[in-house]
């Protein structure tokens, strides 16, 4: 039986950083720091004025932190929580928030995730879908690509009868920068399975991600 470590390294051994190999970064904490400084510089900033005089510090600790899905694996994530279950309905978890940053300019892209399944006998924790969207969310992306490592990893992971992914975001590199449109969404989408080959499960999908739940 093929165990879940070696199930996650095959589905994943293109998205999923070698984890060893990222525990002693080749740049030290120091060096980091002092870019950061030298960036102040080149800004025409005094990096030792008293509010700039620990912005080096804060910067790499909050890049780390931003960044701190290449350190993650799905093996540690999911911690166990892939269940047997006789359940062939879609399991849908929409509104999931997602803080990612653009890899061009290392600008935020805020926005929200969609995530269904439909089970072929193996379901797993709810809040696992969200944990899997925030581990590649926190690594520098685009958002073709993250849509994409949401919908694969569910894919391999459960190997469920399809898997329906939509993320809608905004890029501040559009908003801040550039052509400097406010307002201005994203959306990608990706379908594996019977997402893809069967439009009336499709587009159950698209209509349940547009109704607006009412609790009572």
């Amino acid at each position: 039986m093929t165990s879940l470590h070696s199930a996650i390294e095959e589905i994943d051994g293109i998205n999923l950083p070698n984890i060893d190999s990222q525990i002693d970064p080749p740049v030290s904490e120091e060096e980091m720091r002092q870019a950061v400084r030298t960036l102040l510089l080149g800004l025409g900033e005094n990096p030792d004025r008293e509010g700039l005089r620990d912005t080096p510090k804060r910067v790499v600790k909050a890049l780390k932190f931003l960044t701190s899905g290449y350190h993650q694996s799905l093996d540690e994530l999911l911690n166990g929580a892939v269940f047997h279950e006789d359940a062939d309905e879609m399991v849908l978890v929409r509104d999931i928030d997602i803080f990612s940053s653009c890899e061009h300019h290392i600008l935020p892209i805020l926005g929200r995730a969609h995530v269904a399944y439909i089970p072929d006998g193996k379901v797993i924790g709810l809040s696992k879908v969200a944990r899997i969207c925030e581990m590649y969310g926190r690594r520098l992306q685009v958002q073709e690509r993250l849509t994409a490592q949401i919908a694969d990893a569910l894919q391999g992971l459960l190997k469920p009868k399809g898997v329906a992914v939509v993320v809608e975001a905004s890029h501040m590199c559009m908003v801040m920068r550039g052509v400097q449109k406010v307002g201005s969404w994203t959306s990608t989408s990706a379908v594996r399975g019977i997402f893809s080959t069967d439009a009336k499960t499709r587009q159950e999908f698209m209509s349940l991600i547009r109704h607006t739940p009412s609790f009572s």
